[in-house]
């Protein structure tokens, strides 16, 4: 429900949400401020001609109006700041802007927002200045009674003002419900009051502020989004910060997913803790690095914060805490663990891959969303609690364990509850009746019990059909999205190497021609070495079935160092290998009854458990409507 309204700077009296309703002047009949907006209760405000808005920019005092300067932080040091600061090329001012060259000055910063943004490509009809004063004063400018409810997209949202004094709160509301009437297309847009919040700290006038607000808003920049502007793209980027996480800072991810019921409740929050949590001097140097660099930064920062968070807190300290609002009161107070430089370093220290693959990371989980039918705001967030503690039963991991097997899996997978395929106890101990059983399914969990009560298993990302494309041949498919893993005795995962690792591998040209994925020589009692002496380099194999994004890997050509690399699964008549090079992470005969575990190169793991082992049970878990 939304509880907020727009306020006058000099109504005394108090609203819902935190935010003063305007008074009507004594004797007018302005009714109750309480009337219905669609189907849901909203806070309006009631001018009359006592209460009509000036926005004349002749009456703007300057960039600095809208602040409230005795809560602001320490001043700002004054330096000297060189004029041609602004002609530098981008990759200069994005080493200014991380290390805050102009926070120094407000002045500079004000100019080097307006400008930037005025940069940004947008759409060709983008509201502007003029527009503003032309809607703001038909709608509040007017000498009669009128109401003026917050937009729909900011129901359940909250609204940091930052310092600003009662004239920029009531400045904030008025471009809100100016962005409402101009962009009816957004429907669902939490980041908007705060990012609106930031720049009148450093506007001439409102007019100023929503024209630079106007233009991130409709940017057309390929693969670069500012402003998530619905409820499906803004949860798409949750899930994304959240397969972020657990590739980037495992040891938080794992964290969390044992203290926590719902891993993505706690990730659904990121954006909060960027712009609304940090304080002021931490928020606006990231929005002095996300104007140059896009939303691409803002995962970086957060990965940051979630890493710092691990740093400062025990496994035994979360014990029965509530860790979304524990991570919360973290980030407010955050001065007290680390600098904001030191934060900025750590999160340009994280190696992400490229902001087209995050792109499309959002775009598969998107998808995921769009076909469970899930668009618009959900009352209860139980679609993500897809491991049912209560009704799921496995003969080797316990459903906890099972959800920390989940929490690792990409969220567009995760979104769907696990589907027993095939198990050794029901289906026997046939690799024929696997392929039957498993063929059809992409992902699959794989799940290995042996008899020395040893537990461990692998996420593969392709359907086991893929193998009958090498011909005879048993050759490597599957995409870095695959990874093995250990339940007991310890909780560990090991990824594809170059998710680790991206150092490791450069670009290739694209007129380089792709090599064929190596095939093993034999599948147990053998070494794949032999495989990587043909060729240095090796391509990472797109994936063949249409239909699914896999991000971190197709769209990008990267040089390896051999094809060892990229062994991510192979099956034939004789078994199946998990990982190669060096060795392999695991591998199965062609009656499931005897395997083996060592390390390689593909997956940089240990043995899985021990490295000559008889399975006990095995089991292969799909995804219900996946």
């Amino acid at each position: 429900m939304l509880q907020v309204g727009l306020s006058l700077p000099h109504s005394p009296g108090g609203a819902a949400g935190g935010f003063p309703m305007a008074k009507p002047a004594q004797g007018e009949n302005t009714g109750t401020g309480q009337e219905m907006f669609g189907s849901s209760p909203v806070t309006i405000v009631i001018t009359s001609e006592a209460d009509t808005w000036d926005i004349d920019a002749s009456s703007c005092l300057g960039c600095g109006q809208f602040v409230d300067w005795d809560r602001m932080p320490d001043p700002e040091q004054q330096a000297h700041i060189p004029r041609d600061i602004l002609s530098k090329p981008p990759k200069e001012l994005k080493k200014l802007a991380r290390e805050g060259y102009w926070a120094a000055s407000r002045a500079l910063r004000a100019q080097v927002y307006h400008q930037l943004i005025q940069q940004v490509a947008c759409r060709l009809v983008t509201p502007d200045a003029l527009v503003y004063r032309d809607v703001a004063s038909r709608l509040f400018g007017k000498p009669s009674v009128s109401s003026h409810p917050l937009p729909e997209f900011l129901e359940g949202c909250s609204m940091p003002t930052y310092c600003l004094n009662l004239e920029g709160v009531t400045a904030l509301k008025k471009i809100l419900i100016c962005v409402g009437n101009l962009f009816p297309d957004i429907t669902y847009s939490p980041i908007l009051p705060s990012l609106v919040a930031l720049l009148l700290h450093y506007s001439e006038d409102e007019a100023q502020c929503f024209e630079n607000i106007s233009r991130l808003i409709a940017s057309n920049a390929p693969h670069t989004s500012y402003i998530d502007q619905s409820f499906l793209a803004h949860q798409a980027s949750c899930m994304t910060f959240g397969d972020l996480a657990n590739k980037h800072c495992p040891a938080a991810h794992k964290l969390i997913a044992s203290t926590s019921e719902n891993v993505f409740e706690v990730y659904s929050e990121w954006l909060s803790w960027l712009f609304h949590d940090l304080p002021f001097n931490y928020a606006i140097r990231v929005f002095d690095v996300y104007l140059l660099e896009g939303q691409k930064v803002l995962y970086r920062i957060a990965l940051a914060l979630l890493k710092q968070y691990r740093l400062s807190v025990t496994t035994a300290e979360l014990e029965g805490t509530d860790i979304k609002a524990d991570l919360q009161a973290f980030v407010q107070n955050i001065a007290e663990h680390v600098t904001v430089d030191k934060l900025l370093e750590r999160a340009f220290g994280i190696r992400l891959f490229s902001r087209k693959e995050i792109w499309l990371l959002q775009m598969a989980n998107r998808k995921a969303l769009m076909e469970r039918g899930i668009t618009m705001v959900q009352r209860r967030q139980s679609f993500h609690l897809a491991v049912d503690m209560q009704n799921f039963s496995s003969s080797i991991v316990t459903a906890q364990e099972m959800r920390i097997i989940w929490s690792w899996i990409p969220e567009r997978f995760s979104l769907f509850p696990p589907l027993l395929l095939f198990s050794t106890s029901e289906d026997g101990c046939s690799l024929q009746r696997f392929y039957t059983c498993c063929e059809g399914y992409e992902p699959t969990v794989l799940l290995i019990k042996t008899t020395e009560g040893e537990v461990c298993g692998a996420f593969l990302s392709s359907d086991w059909s893929e193998r009958k494309k090498s011909g005879a041949t048993s050759g490597f498919f599957g995409t870095g999205e695959c990874f093995v893993f250990t339940v007991r005795p310890e909780t560990e995962r090991y990824e594809w190497v170059f998710i680790k690792k991206p150092e490791l591998a450069k670009a290739v040209p694209r007129s380089r021609q792709r090599s064929p994925s190596p095939s093993p020589a034999s599948l147990l009692g053998s070494s794949l070495d032999g495989c990587s002496t043909s060729s240095n380099h090796l391509t990472v194999p797109a994936p063949q079935r249409k239909g699914r994004l896999s991000p971190f890997l197709a769209i990008r050509h990267f040089l390896l160092p051999s094809k060892t690399a990229s062994m991510f699964m192979s099956g034939s008549q004789e078994g199946i290998v998990i990982g190669g090079g060096g060795g392999q992470a695991l591998s199965l005969d062609t009656n499931l009854l005897w395997g083996r575990t060592e390390h390689c190169e593909t997956f940089d793991n240990p043995p899985l458990c021990q490295e000559n082992f008889k399975v006990q049970l095995l089991e292969v878990w799909g995804f219900q409507n996946a």
